[in-house]
């Protein structure tokens, strides 16, 4: 089933002039943007508008145009995951410098039916992290300005 983009809200209007018409491309479009932090972690427009993304801010854009379109079976979770030299090569010697196997992070993925995917960027893929998650939470496209915070510190 093609689940196309309603041009009767907001954020699916403004993902249709950008020539997304429907759940598949979205995902492609936005997985393709570079990762870079949007200048208000509120404002999922700036993904489109920046053309760029963190893992918040990309997968709380898709769960919002999601949301936008009775699309119930998208969640956004976050996951409290160990990050470890295995899932993160680029952070392993300061890990091993400092003395620690693993980490604590907070990272950001959604659940479409019974899959979950990873579009932090073209290379992300849940199965790099899916044995290491310790904790998942479900929520939706707002709360990850302040939230996703709260629930890696309260970690």
């Amino acid at each position: 089933m093609q689940r196309k983009l309603s041009s009767h809200f907001p954020l699916s209007k403004l993902a249709i002039q950008e020539g997304i018409e429907d759940l598949a491309s979205l995902i492609q479009f936005t997985q393709q943007l570079p990762y870079g932090r949007n200048k208000n972690r509120a404002d999922l427009n700036l993904v489109l508008a920046e053309k760029k993304g963190t893992c918040s801010s990309k997968h709380a854009f898709i769960k919002k145009i999601a949301e936008e379109n009775s699309w119930t079976d998208i969640e956004l979770l976050i996951g409290i995951y160990k990050m470890n030299h295995l899932n993160t090569p680029k952070i392993g010697s300061t890990l091993t410098d400092n003395g620690f196997d693993f980490i604590p992070e907070a990272h950001c993925y959604l659940k479409i039916g019974n899959q979950r995917i990873d579009i932090t960027n073209v290379n992300s893929s849940f199965e790099n992290v899916k044995n290491d998650i310790l904790e998942e939470h479900q929520i939706n496209s707002t709360q990850v300005n302040t939230f996703k915070v709260e629930i890696h510190q309260n970690f």
